[in-house]
């Protein structure tokens, strides 16, 4: 590379760093996140922050409120989703650094944006931790989750999701407050199941929320599954990939079954299928949790239940005579449950009832969740009745909680067993 090359890089560099910095500081702030206050408490620990979640769900803006609020905009910033950047490898991180010194000076703290489309990134983040530089990291890829990631930073990182607004997040996006009063107030009462009904429908993703233009969520789908996984990892069955993603996408809370899918898409393998689906795991579109069982190997055999990364995805992109009310409330309880708990399984009892939820902590069952749109019918209420409490017995648990739309309720059973019944727009704001 002669002398020229590298001034050219750095003039380029230089036009990009500014103009990516005029570009953030012109958004606005946004809407306040469930994570903002966890990830102020880690600003203080030398540890990077990796902050993760899909395409469009607010790690950017979020950045920006960290930027703002907690360092009054004195950081670097770049954003290595820039399509100017094709062709940016590691080497460049350090040609980058020196552009960054010219034109702010030293700064304490480094916040880079999109960092998964740089191979080997964590080497230039290693080598300036030594410099006592903190940094603030966003990836759309599951990977810099991964235990591999702990090894290349030698654990010097702290993992959080982003996920879209959870429905806390949609009525403070909505200017909607609320108390506990609220829950028993009529008028207030109705205005959250208003907004519950809203959200069901249109889901969590920022941009869609404020906007709601339907191609903002075609086109986000469009993007991770072209840019994220089909480019990504080289697919070339393309139309059954497809195929699986809409599969997937029109069938959560539902078990899938590896060797029916590959049947039913002609796919070559059962590991064909297994690799698509952690591609889309990794993008954050669909998610996965597992049996609930006593051992690793039974855990591993058991199958897997399906659900996406938002419920606004799941109506834009599933064919609709495929799903119904109750697997889009339960996808909404699981992306709660995935913000508040580590450990979620499903559970069959021995008699293969099915509960939809278990909560673990500390390698021991703390809560049973059954989910459901209402329990008015008999045989539906028997139905979930009876799985929950046989789980209960199983596994040594006295009270269980039933989600509904609209219904409240303590059911006092034989045993001691106590079952409540509370409207999920209710829980998820507890």
């Amino acid at each position: 590379m002669t002398g020229e090359d590298i001034l050219f890089n750095k003039q380029v560099l230089k036009s990009i760093v500014l103009e990516q910095r005029k570009a953030l500081m012109a958004e606005g702030s946004g809407t306040p996140r469930e994570q903002y206050d966890e990830l102020k408490t880690q600003l203080a620990i030398p540890h990077a922050l990796i902050i993760c979640g899909l395409r469009r769900a607010g790690k950017s803006t979020l950045l920006l409120q960290l930027i703002l609020h907690e360092y009054q905009g004195d950081v670097f910033y770049f954003n290595l989703e820039d399509e100017r950047l094709i062709g940016f490898t590691v080497q460049d991180f350090n040609t980058l650094y020196e552009v960054m010194m010219e034109l702010y000076g030293e700064k304490e703290v480094f916040f880079l944006d999109e960092i998964q489309n740089i191979p080997d990134w964590e080497r230039f983040v290693r080598r300036l931790q030594n410099q006592k530089i903190k940094f603030v990291i966003t990836g759309s890829n599951a990977s810099l989750l991964s235990k591999e990631l702990g090894t290349k930073l030698t654990g010097r990182h702290i993992e959080i999701e982003l996920f879209p607004y959870l429905f806390k997040e949609f009525l403070t996006n909505q200017k909607v407050t609320y108390s506990e009063n609220s829950f028993l107030l009529t008028t207030e009462r109705a205005l959250l199941k208003k907004q519950f009904n809203e959200y069901m429908q249109i889901g969590g993703i920022p941009e869609y929320v404020t906007y709601r233009l339907p191609h903002i969520l075609t086109t986000l789908y469009e993007n991770i599954l072209f840019k994220d996984i089909i480019v990504r990892y080289e697919i070339h069955s393309v139309r059954a990939f497809r195929e699986l993603t809409l599969y997937l996408i029109s069938n959560v809370g539902t078990l899938i079954s590896y060797t029916k899918l590959k049947n039913a898409l002609n796919l070559g393998s059962v590991n064909t299928v297994k690799n698509y689906i952690y591609y889309l795991e990794n993008s954050f579109l669909i998610l996965t949790i597992d049996s609930y069982a006593y051992s690793i190997l039974q855990q591993a055999l058991s199958q897997k239940k399906i659900y996406a990364i938002d419920v606004g995805l799941i109506n834009a992109m599933s064919i609709q005579f495929s799903r119904n009310g109750g697997q889009l409330l339960e996808n909404a309880v699981f992306l709660e449950l995935r913000r508040r708990y580590k450990m979620i399984c499903y559970y069959r009892t021995k008699n293969n009832l099915e509960v939809d939820f278990v909560i673990q902590e500390n390698k021991k069952v703390i809560l049973l969740i059954q989910v459901c749109e209402s329990l008015s019918n008999e045989k539906t209420r028997h139905r979930e009745l009876t799985a929950i409490t046989t789980a209960m017995s199983e596994l040594g648990l006295k009270e269980g909680l039933i989600l509904t739309l609209d219904e409240t309720d303590t059911i006092k059973l034989e045993k001691n067993q106590i079952v409540n019944v509370m409207p999920i727009y209710q829980w998820l704001l507890k």
